[in-house]
């Protein structure tokens, strides 16, 4: 699963040292990633994730990441507005062949950046922020409130019927055809488990019990932390789209899905996404539109 397969040490006690912080960045082994407009710079040969020796990075806001297991200190470097790299991609590209250890490097400096970019401004008195603590923070000079990245949790379940179907939606802004599992985010004061079953009743009309969650993935798109569960729904109902959130929504057999992706009538999330891990494992295997297909 993209973003999720490996954690890195993230140096969480080298954050406040500034002294430690200016020899780690000095060092002649430290590598850092750039990123600019959301986007990471790669090698214009090859099209990798481009970590360069500190001396060779524009300036911009620094971000400690972490310590890699050969003692590396890497850092991100997030450009200002308006300034671009000679070549640059998205994390949903780079995430489709980057390594899971890689992955998190990327996951990391890009939530990060996007944090930051958005949170220039005290929400209390309105005066300008600063970085702090090597990037895990903001802090405003005016009042002295410290602030912390943002993360958004937001449930994702592939609900079965009695007869083992998959209930999959689609929203009306999506290509026709493209079905995934149904998802929302977290309430003020609601379990994950109560997430489930609310998102669930609003978007389709269907009742379900016997929630239980299954994994997590940090999804920096831009901030969200996508809970993965599965639901078991009482007989078979027939499911409503609420018009609002879903736009269609249907049972699938593992007979009718396959047939539907083979003849491309039906296509669903690619396999970065923690909604396609739920829909293979459902599956118990690998569907048409998978490399891996027989």
């Amino acid at each position: 699963m993209a973003f999720a397969g490996a954690a890195h040490h993230r140096a969480v006690e080298s954050r406040r040292d500034e002294a430690l912080l200016h020899r780690m960045w000095t060092h002649p082994e430290t590598r850092t990633l750039v990123v600019a407009g959301g986007e990471v710079q790669v090698d214009p040969g090859t099209g990798a994730p481009l970590w360069c020796p500190t001396d060779q990075v524009p300036a911009g806001e620094r971000y400690l990441l972490g310590v890699d297991p050969a003692d590396c200190v890497r850092f991100a470097v997030h450009l200002p507005v308006g300034v671009e790299v000679e070549r640059s991609k998205g994390l949903r590209e780079l995430a489709a062949t980057a390594s899971a250890t890689e992955s998190g490097w990327l996951c990391h400096a890009v939530a990060l950046a996007q944090w930051h970019a958005t949170h220039g401004h005290c929400p209390r008195c309105g005066g300008p922020t600063e970085v702090s603590a090597a990037g895990a923070e903001r802090r405003c000079p005016d009042d002295g409130s410290t602030h912390f990245p943002r993360v958004d949790p937001a449930v994702i379940v592939l609900v079965t019927d009695a007869a083992d179907r998959a209930l999959l939606g689609r929203q009306d802004e999506w290509p026709a055809g493209r079905f995934s599992t149904l998802a929302g985010f977290v309430e003020p004061g609601e379990t994950a488990e109560q997430a489930t079953q609310r998102e669930v009743a609003e978007e389709a009309g269907i009742l379900v019990d016997d929630v239980r969650l299954r994994a997590t993935q940090p999804w920096p798109f831009p901030s969200s932390l996508m809970i993965a569960a599965t639901a078991a729904a009482a007989g078979s109902p027939d499911p409503r789209p609420d018009g609002i959130e879903l736009a269609e929504v249907r049972w699938f057999s593992r007979e009718e899905l396959a047939e539907s992706l083979a003849s491309g009538e039906v296509a669903v999330p690619g396999l970065i996404s923690i909604s396609r891990w739920l829909i293979n494992g459902w599956f118990g295997g690998h569907l048409p539109d998978d490399p891996g297909w027989r």
